[in-house]
C-alpha cells in the first residue's frame, strides 16, 4: 500500500514526508509509543494530502526548516505535540515548556490569524461533508479533551514549528486561495480521499454516512 501512496505523491512532497517520518518515529510520548507511529501508510496519506495543497515555495521553505532542525538535533514533530499540550495538558506542558523554542508575539499573532481562516474553512467543510469530517478531529480548541486534540489546537501546534519565512509564505498562499474562492481544507480532503481510493468527496461522504 505504501508504494501505491508514494506513486501518487510528488517528489518534493515525498522528500518532506520521508524526513517527517523519521522524526515522527522518534517521538517519545508520555504514555508510551502511540499506535499511529506504527501506521506508516496513514501517516503518508495525511501528510501527503496536506502538503499537496501547498505551493512549491511553501514546500521548499518547510523542507529547509526540517533540514535545519535536523542539523540542530531538533525534532519538529515532537515539538509540535509539545506545543499542543499548552492547550490540552497545561500541567505537563509546564514541565517541558523550557525545552521548546520560544515563540515571539509576532509569530503567535500570525499563527492565530492563520488558524482563524482555516477554522472557518473547516466549519464550511463540516457543513458540506459532515460524515467525512465527523470521522476526524473536532474543529475548535474549546472542544479539546485530554486524548482528543481539536483541529484548531493541532494546527496551532504545527504552525508553531514553522519558521517565520514559511509562515509568511503560508499566509500569502492562503490569501491567494481566499481571493480565488478556494477552500484549502477542501483541497486537502480531496487529496486524502483520492489516496484512500475514492473517486470524489461526494462518493467518500456517501460511503461513510
Amino acid at each position: 500500500m505504501i508504494q501505491k501512496i508514494r506513486e501518487a505523491l510528488s517528489v518534493d512532497v515525498l522528500e518532506i514526508i520521508d524526513l517527517e517520518w523519521i522524526m515522527f518515529d522518534r517521538v517519545q510520548n508520555i504514555g508510551g509509543r502511540a499506535d499511529c507511529q506504527d501506521n506508516r501508510p496513514v501517516f503518508y496519506i495525511m501528510r501527503g494530502s496536506q502538503l499537496s495543497a501547498w505551493s512549491r515555495e511553501m514546500r521548499e521553505s518547510y523542507l529547509q526548516d526540517l533540514l535545519e532542525a535536523q542539523e540542530q538535533d531538533r525534532n519538529l514533530l515532537a515539538e509540535k505535540y509539545g506545543y499542543m499540550m499548552e492547550q490540552t495538558n497545561p500541567v505537563e506542558y509546564a514541565q517541558i515548556a523550557d525545552r521548546l523554542p520560544m515563540r515571539s508575539e509576532e509569530k503567535l499573532a500570525l499563527i492565530k490569524a492563520l488558524c482563524r481562516q482555516q477554522v472557518k474553512w473547516q466549519e464550511e467543510l463540516s457543513e458540506e461533508f459532515p460524515a467525512l469530517t465527523g470521522r476526524g478531529r473536532a474543529t475548535h480548541s474549546e472542544e479539546d479533551r485530554a486524548r482528543a486534540t481539536s483541529f484548531e489546537t493541532y494546527l496551532a501546534g504545527e504552525l508553531s514549528t514553522y519558521s517565520m519565512r514559511t509562515l509568511h509564505l503560508y499566509e500569502e498562499h492562503m490569501q491567494r486561495q481566499k481571493e480565488a474562492g478556494v477552500n484549502m481544507n477542501r483541497r486537502i480532503l480531496e487529496k486524502e480521499v483520492e489516496l484512500y481510493g475514492y473517486p470524489s468527496l461526494e462518493a467518500a461522504e456517501q460511503r461513510h454516512r
